[in-house]
């Protein structure tokens, strides 16, 4: 009769543990039918799911085992699985499989029991759980406000409730100064191929407009004209062209001067450089102005650049813009052209926005991420990222740190 055998293998890790006992394994004829390894600060747990023919006799094979560990100074424990319950466990591999990522200056143990409550009330199991971050030193190398934590975990089942569960996930992220990423682990999770980048706050630090109109001299009533807009006095073109109005008259000469004040957001550089080296395309759809964004292109690299033309005439700004706003609609079409001329769908889109003229691109977005953005935008979009800099994307698509340094030591990137 064949047996079903769970082999459990812990112990101080060092190379050829594994080598040691599937050797063993091979020399008996077994089937190996599921295998994981995990090793946790060189401390080392092997499963590995072994089936026996029915002409062999598993005793022998505990005993070398047994032996065997022994001798490398491990434990090894054996557990029969019943065939039905073996049966039930691949009956499940047809559920669907989540990620759930946490992002963190750094990962506390309060922060992971909260989210793993979470997942149990929901009656998920969890599969794995990862960490994508680097080692840390307890002291000296890195500062707190640039250093970066991530842990993924990965489940499978259905939630109960999924808004429940998305509502109390945001519950502890803000209650446990952190980001949670809840993701369907899928096909096109892995195989993402456009970024697609608001510009002003998200990009870029600072709100364009904000800085010209300090130029200007006209920042109370530029702001004036904004406040009515959010009171939904006003839509977001006619704010836009009343808040350029009151630029007129400005020195094309002021531009030079606000872009030499504008700072480039946290991480904005090494996620675009790793993108770059893992083959995505990147894409500025901006509500602010195209003089900007190109520069902000040349600067870093990115495909594409889509935003408002500020008309300038005789090296002063005429007040006006030439062509159609870039709205939230227009982001929205935009990305949809983008897509299909790099011949991709938009389930391969990441889309990346602060301000609630870029929901419409972050809702048809495969993967669409509210960044240090305002309440509602964060309640509305697929996912939020507000404690770490940009380059926290990274972690949402899977790329470890381990897998930076590959690349910066490959010649892929550059150092910053």
């Amino acid at each position: 009769m064949r047996e079903i055998i769970l082999i459990q293998v812990s112990g101080n890790d060092r190379p050829g543990l594994t080598a040691a006992f599937t050797h063993i394994l091979a020399r008996f004829g077994l089937n190996i039918l599921d295998i994981g390894q995990a090793v946790i600060h060189d401390s080392l747990s092997l499963g590995i799911l072994v089936e026996t023919p029915p002409d062999r006799d598993s005793s022998s094979m505990i005993k070398e085992l047994l032996f065997e560990a022994h001798k490398l100074n491990v434990s090894v424990r054996f557990r029969p699985i019943e065939y039905d319950r073996y049966e039930e466990w691949v009956a499940e591999q047809g559920k669907d499989r989540f990620l759930i990522t946490l992002l963190a200056r750094k990962i506390t143990a309060e922060q992971i029991g909260d989210v793993t409550r979470v997942i149990a009330e929901n009656e998920l199991n969890i599969d794995s759980i990862n960490r994508l971050s680097g080692r840390v030193h307890l002291e000296g190398e890195t500062r707190e406000d640039d250093a970066s934590a991530c842990v993924e975990i990965s489940v499978r089942g259905k939630p109960r409730d999924v808004a429940d569960m998305h509502a109390a996930f945001m519950h502890i992220a803000n209650q446990r100064n952190m980001d949670i990423a809840f993701q369907k682990d899928s096909a096109f999770r892995r195989n993402r191929r456009l970024v697609a980048f608001d510009m002003d706050s998200t990009l870029i630090e600072s709100e364009v407009i904000d800085e010209l109109a300090e130029e200007a001299g006209v920042v109370e009533q530029v702001g004036a004209i904004t406040a009515s807009a959010m009171r939904g006095e006003i839509d977001f073109n006619e704010s836009f062209r009343q808040r350029v109005a009151m630029l007129e008259g400005l020195a094309e000469s002021s531009l030079e001067r606000v872009w030499s004040r504008i700072r480039v957001t946290e991480g904005a550089e090494r996620l675009i450089n790793t993108l770059k080296a893992l083959g995505y395309k990147t894409a500025i759809l901006s509500g602010g102005f195209t003089w900007f964004g190109e520069h902000l292109q040349q600067e870093l690299g990115i495909d594409y650049v889509y935003a408002n033309e500020l008309e300038v005439e005789d090296g002063q700004v005429t007040g006006r813009v030439a062509g159609p706003i870039v709205n939230g609609e227009r982001k929205a079409q935009l990305l949809r052209e983008i897509v299909e001329r790099e011949q991709i769908s938009l389930e391969q889109v990441i889309a990346v926005g602060d301000g609630a003229n870029d929901l419409p691109m972050l809702d048809i977005a495969g993967l669409g991420i509210a960044f240090r953005a305002k309440p509602m935008v964060q309640e509305n979009a697929e996912q939020a990222i507000s404690t770490l800099g940009l380059d926290g994307i990274l972690y949402l698509i899977g790329v470890r740190d381990e897998d930076q340094k590959e690349l910066l030591a490959s010649g892929h990137i550059q150092a910053e």
